[in-house]
């Protein structure tokens, strides 16, 4: 039995729909990114708006760039790009956390298993794991520009004086 040219057009129309739905049914990114397999949390609570494209990759942009803190500080960037796949954000760029007074880029963020409880966040040099638990809840967000590295200074503080040596 072959298919009318009508039928092939209405079966195409429904597909592209069902296709493209999953992209445009999530009214904000804490919802996009709980029907992903990740917590609300990831994003701080006031977000200007989000892009997610038919390749996975996802713009969310802030009104502006801040600092919050979940285990460690994290800084969000105005502008937070990564690749959005079932339990995963890979790629990430203009994410930032604090480790021993330096600023880390976080590169991924994986759940592997939900059933864990557990949350991975690549820095590049080490591997972090969190439980999910602490990013259940989108976080309030601190206004903030790009934090500076610091100085560890072994004088700062102390005041140097020149002494001399007595003669007894």
């Amino acid at each position: 039995m072959a298919i009318s040219p009508i039928n092939f057009i209405l079966g195409f129309q429904i597909l592209l729909f069902l296709t493209i739905l999953p992209f445009s049914y999530c009214e904000s990114i804490h919802e996009l990114l709980t029907s992903k397999g990740l917590p609300a949390g990831l994003v701080p609570k006031d977000v200007k708006s989000f892009n997610l494209d038919e390749n996975g990759l996802l713009e969310v942009y802030l009104y502006a760039p801040c600092l919050t803190k979940f285990e460690n500080r994290v800084f969000f960037e105005s502008v937070i790009k990564g690749n959005l796949s079932y339990g995963m954000l890979s790629g990430l760029e203009g994410l930032q956390q604090e480790e021993l007074f330096i600023w880390l880029p976080i590169k991924d963020i994986i759940v592997d298993d939900p059933s864990s409880g557990l949350i991975l966040f690549d820095v590049g040099v080490v591997h972090k794991q969190f439980s999910f638990s602490l990013f259940e809840n989108p976080p309030d967000c601190k206004s903030e520009d790009k934090p500076q590295q610091r100085r560890i200074s072994y004088t700062s503080g102390v005041s140097r004086k020149k002494k001399g040596f007595d003669v007894l």
